[in-house]
C-alpha cells in the first residue's frame, strides 16, 4: 500500500458521513493523475487539469457513484466490509463519475448546450472551446488508468476492463441515433416512434446510469456478471424510464432545480413528450408540431409546450410514471436472490417522482 493510500484510508475511519468519504477518495484519486509523468515540470498542464477535473467530475447528485458502496454493502448478504472493500467500491464509483462527466463535456459541445449542473458548460469557459474534445478524451483515458492502478491485482481486473468499455460504446451508440435524427434536412417527425425513443434510451442512458454500478458491485462482489442477465434486463427497463424522467423535466422541471436549462423542443429531440403527443394528436396538431417542433424562436417553442398543455402531457406522464414504478415493483419481487430486490428496490425509491 503506497504512503498516500494509507493516510487516506485512516483519514476515511474517522469520517461518518459517506459522501465526505466519497469526496476524500476523488481527491486521492485526483492527485494521482496529476502526478503523472506527462505533466512533470509543466506546471500550465497540471492547473488545467485540475481545474477541469475539478469542474466536470465531482458534480452534480454523485448518487451513480454512490451506489456503488451502497449496492456492495447489500450484495454482501450481511456481511461488514472492510476498509479495503469500501475504498475498492467507491475507487468503482468515481470511475463511474469520470464516465459521466466524460459523455456530458462531449455531450454538451455536440448539443450546443449553455448549462449543465447549474453552471456553463466546460466548453462555453474562457479559453476552453473545442479543447474540452481533447479533455473528454482525457477524461476517458483516465478511467483505465485508475482501474489499472488500483484493480490489476484483482482476478475481475479484466472483466472491469470490458464492461467499462462495452458501457463507453453502448452511451456512443445512444449518442450517434440520438443524435442522427437531428440532422439537418432530415429532421422528420414521422421517425419519432415509441420503438426509437427507447433504443436511444436504452443505449445513451440505461446502461451508463443504472446497469454499470450494479455490474461493478457484483464484479467486486466476486460475483459473475453473466449470472445476472435478467437483472440485467430489469436495470435497462429502469434507465428507460429514468430517461422519459429527463425528457419530462426538460420541458416541466425548474431550471433551477434541474441544473440546467431545456432544449429538447428547439433541438428537434426524439423525446417521450414528442412521441407521445404524436401518438395522442389529431392531423391538426400534428401539423402544429410539424411547423414548430426543431425551431429555436421562443414562438415555436411555445406553442409547442401550447399543445403538451392541450394534450395534458403532464397527466399522462404521471400515469405512465405510476404504472412503470408498478411494474417494475412486480419484476423485482420475482426476483429469488433477496439482495438484489434490495439493491434494486434502492435504485427505484431515488428515482421515483424524482424532480431533478
Amino acid at each position: 500500500m503506497n504512503q498516500g493510500l494509507g493516510i487516506l484510508k485512516s483519514k476515511m475511519e474517522g469520517i461518518k458521513d459517506e459522501r465526505e468519504r466519497f469526496k476524500q477518495v476523488y481527491e486521492l484519486l485526483k492527485t494521482e493523475l496529476l502526478q503523472d509523468s506527462a505533466f512533470e515540470y509543466d506546471h500550465v498542464s497540471c492547473q488545467w487539469l485540475h481545474k477541469m477535473l475539478d469542474y466536470n467530475v465531482p458534480g452534480g447528485k454523485l448518487n451513480r457513484g454512490l451506489s456503488v458502496i451502497e449496492s456492495c454493502r447489500l450484495l454482501s448478504d450481511g456481511k461488514q466490509l472492510d476498509e479495503d472493500e469500501l475504498f475498492r467500491a467507491a475507487v468503482l464509483g468515481w470511475c463511474i463519475q469520470w464516465l459521466v462527466g466524460c459523455v456530458l463535456v462531449f455531450d454538451d459541445v455536440l448539443d450546443n448546450s449553455h448549462t449543465r449542473r447549474g453552471k456553463p458548460c466546460w466548453y462555453r469557459l474562457p479559453k476552453v472551446g473545442m479543447i474540452a474534445l481533447n479533455d473528454g478524451i482525457l477524461l476517458w483515458n483516465h478511467i483505465n488508468r485508475i482501474l489499472r492502478k488500483h484493480f490489476r491485482d484483482q482476478p475481475y481486473y479484466v472483466d472491469l476492463l470490458d464492461l467499462f468499455n462495452e458501457v463507453e460504446y453502448q452511451t456512443a451508440c445512444g449518442e450517434m441515433i440520438d443524435l442522427i435524427t437531428t440532422l439537418e434536412g432530415e429532421k422528420d417527425l414521422l421517425k419519432y416512434t415509441p420503438d426509437l425513443q427507447r433504443r436511444i434510451s436504452k443505449f445513451k442512458t440505461a446502461y451508463g446510469t443504472f446497469y454499470l454500478p450494479f455490474a461493478c458491485a457484483l464484479l467486486a462482489s466476486g460475483k459473475k456478471l453473466d449470472d445476472y442477465i435478467d437483472v440485467k434486463d430489469t436495470l435497462l427497463e429502469m434507465g428507460i424510464y429514468f430517461q422519459a424522467q429527463d425528457d419530462y423535466l426538460d420541458c416541466y422541471g425548474d431550471p433551477e432545480t434541474v441544473g440546467k436549462i431545456g432544449s429538447d423542443i428547439a433541438d428537434h429531440k426524439c423525446s417521450w413528450l414528442v412521441v407521445k403527443a404524436l401518438e395522442l394528436s389529431n392531423d391538426e396538431q400534428k401539423k402544429l408540431l410539424r411547423d414548430n417542433y426543431g425551431k429555436p424562436d421562443p414562438e415555436n417553442v411555445a406553442s409547442v409546450k401550447s399543445l403538451y398543455i392541450d394534450l395534458d402531457l403532464q397527466g399522462v406522464f404521471a400515469e405512465y410514471e405510476k404504472n412503470v414504478y408498478e411494474e417494475l415493483k412486480v419484476r423485482l419481487e420475482a426476483f429469488p436472490s433477496k439482495s438484489v430486490q434490495t439493491v434494486l428496490k434502492s435504485y427505484l425509491v431515488k428515482i421515483y417522482k424524482r424532480r431533478k
